[in-house]
């Protein structure tokens, strides 16, 4: 036998193993032997699993997805807030203004990610301990039988990579003992580098990398995964010029805590000192300009609570202007930290041949920090009222924004504003402005209508046949030996060429924490269900009212002549109402959202939850 170099075999293993070992063994381990064994290697036939390939010319895939950002806060879709870098992509693409997210975090990235519902892939509430129940819908662990992007393009020749936020590992399985099944490499990812919860301090993240948490740099999160996506990126080429990437790009951006440098805050000194009233006004009629919005749509009342800009106090007008000054600053630096990405592609000539999804927040803008804004949690403080909240936030102003502000998250008022044109906000499943978020599709070797604006109905668990059917691939009927189970997202490719296409996802329900609502063809039921732990100080814990979704009160719109749900026509039309309930009940049955659970269930403990360490769940 020839003798092999061990200089030559580092080199070939080397390669092997970033390349294509770590794909083969995930597959190779399922494919039964189809050769002859003898007793000798005459009488024996070989057998050998062939490498698999995608098709000559696939293009990479790239998904980025945003966190709380709200439908009208960047310059691509109307806002005032500059994300240059996006106007690029979407000018170069198209933008998809009636598309939508699950209404918060997790939910929306299990939907995404396994291109079905939330609830029917156990994505209900949360996978931390304390906001997770023993039930199918809520139970926060993703079944095997419905595969992830990751695992299907990884078994059809692609790497796959992730970046950033990954939110969908149960608390108890997220330290350095695993198990690891539930991490990103246990559902198709070759490489993570992120955090695994819902949020993580800018500075401080709770970080890891692979199957190990690792010490963070100290540098802003956003600007360390945007360098590890563009490692992972670059050693792939070296190795394997010819093999198509997937990337999933989700940075922290713009969850709280809202922390960037004053380089980038500061862009925006005295940009907001005319409040919320005005910023809504003037994004309300760029976004009519654009052709964002249609042209009769009408702006909404402020949401209950929120006041008149007029009417407050020149220190809170102080103080709320600093919030969202550094909320614009923190969403233009992480359009900045994607062009750092969309650079490197252009530089490696890999930019052509790269399909691009954008989806700007997983859920409307952030209802968390409240009436007053947040820096530390003092609005959880029992002993502070609304003016002590206020006077506490004057004090450490100079926090917000800085790796002191741990916390740090703007005032309601600034919220409705960035979900411009829409009502309510995160959480608000019963709401577009909980769950209406901005999609822009980039790929101008495939794109003939680059520019133009698509109205067609969109949900978050479309991108995955989206993108199945644009590369030519079939749903795997198996994934490591296991069935899978049917998609339920459709694919939005009809519409890429075809402005005038009639909307093909004609069905979809919403619901997170009691809110819900049902879309079908334009009209939408829907219930603002309460208790809310968050609603401006109203919910007192200590009075029971569970079981109260029995007195929630029905809500009737017709999209199609009343865009920002304004005309409630639900005594006009009782029997369009009662047919819309009856397909909600449909569906809640058929996606496992019985029982109703909302935030009452979980701040007084009804919901049983195992224990394990809390993964940094946020509030």
């Amino acid at each position: 036998m020839k003798k092999i170099k061990i200089k030559h075999l580092l080199a070939f293993t080397g390669v092997l193993a970033f390349s294509y070992a770590h794909a083969q063994n995930y597959t190779q381990q399922q494919q039964p032997f189809t050769g002859v064994i003898g007793k000798t290697t005459a009488d024996s036939k070989e057998a050998w699993t062939p490498n698999i390939k995608a098709p000559k010319g696939a293009p990479n895939v790239i998904w980025i997805l945003l966190d709380d950002v709200g439908f009208g806060a960047s310059s691509t879709f109307g806002g005032v807030i500059k994300t240059p870098n996006f106007d690029t992509l979407a000018n170069q693409g198209l933008r998809y203004t009636n598309f939508h997210t699950a209404g918060i975090c997790a939910p929306t990235r299990a939907a995404l990610l396994t291109g079905r519902n939330h609830h029917y892939v156990h994505e209900g509430g949360f996978s931390h301990t304390i906001l997770s129940a023993g039930f199918p819908g809520y139970d926060g662990r993703i079944p095997s039988d419905k595969g992830t992007i990751a695992e299907i393009l990884r078994e059809s020749g692609y790497n796959t990579f992730a970046v950033g936020k990954y939110g969908l590992t149960p608390d108890e399985d997220a330290t350095d003992a695993g198990p690891f099944d539930r991490w990103p490499s246990g559902k198709g990812f070759d490489h993570f580098f992120g955090f695994l919860g819902s949020q993580t301090d800018q500075y401080q993240p709770d970080l890891v990398e692979d199957n190990a948490h690792v010490t963070p740099d100290g540098r802003n999160l956003n600007e360390q995964i945007t360098d590890k996506a563009i490692s992972y990126l670059s050693r792939q080429q070296r190795v394997a010029p010819d093999k198509p990437f997937f990337l999933y790009y989700a940075p922290a951006a713009t969850h709280a805590p809202h922390q960037v440098s004053h380089e980038w805050s500061d862009l925006y000194k005295g940009k907001f000192d005319e409040g919320w009233d005005v910023f809504r006004k003037r994004v309300f009629e760029n976004q009519k300009k654009q052709g964002i919005i249609p042209a009769n749509a009408v702006l909404p009342d402020r949401n209950p609570n929120i006041k008149a800009w007029d009417a407050l106090s020149p220190d809170e007008k102080k103080l709320y202007a600093r919030f969202m000054e550094v909320y614009a600053g923190y969403l233009t630096y992480a359009d900045a930290q994607v062009g750092r990405l969309i650079q490197y592609l252009k530089t490696s000539k890999q930019l052509d041949n790269t399909l691009i999804f954008v989806v700007i927040g997983d859920n409307g803008a952030s209802k968390e920090g409240s009436l007053n804004g947040d820096i530390d949690r003092q609005i959880f403080s029992k002993a502070a009222n609304e003016q002590e909240n206020i006077q506490h936030n004057l004090d450490k102003i100079g926090e917000i924004g800085t790796p002191e502000g741990k916390q740090t998250n703007y005032p309601l008022g600034w919220a409705q504003a960035a979900n411009t044109p829409f009502k309510y906000w995160k959480q608000d499943a019963n709401a577009e402005g909980g769950t209406r978020n901005p999609l822009i599709v980039y790929y101008p070797k495939g794109i003939k209508d680059a520019g133009s604006i698509r109205t067609q109905y969109g949900h978050v668990n479309d991108l995955l046949p989206t993108t199945l059917e644009y590369l030519g691939i079939a749903p795997p009927e198996y994934i490591r030996g296991i069935k899978q189970d049917t998609l339920q997202g459709t694919s939005l490719v009809y519409s890429f060429n075809d402005a005038k296409a009639a909307s093909r996802h004609r069905v979809q329900y919403y619901y997170i924490f009691g809110s819900r609502s049902i879309y079908k063809d334009g009209w939408k039921a829907e219930v603002y269900h309460h208790p809310d732990f968050t609603d401006y100080g109203k919910f007192k814990p200590g009075v029971d009212t569970v079981n109260n979704f029995s007195k929630d009160v029905w809500e009737l719109y017709d999209l199609n002549t009343d865009y920002t749900e304004r005309i409630n026509l639900a005594a006009k039309y009782p029997e369009k109402l009662n047919e819309l309930k009856a397909l909600f009940e449909d569906q809640a049955q058929k996606n496992h959202l019985y029982p109703f659970i909302d935030w009452e269930d979980v701040l007084k403990g009804r919901i049983h939850h195992t224990t394990g360490p809390v993964n940094n769940p946020g509030k």
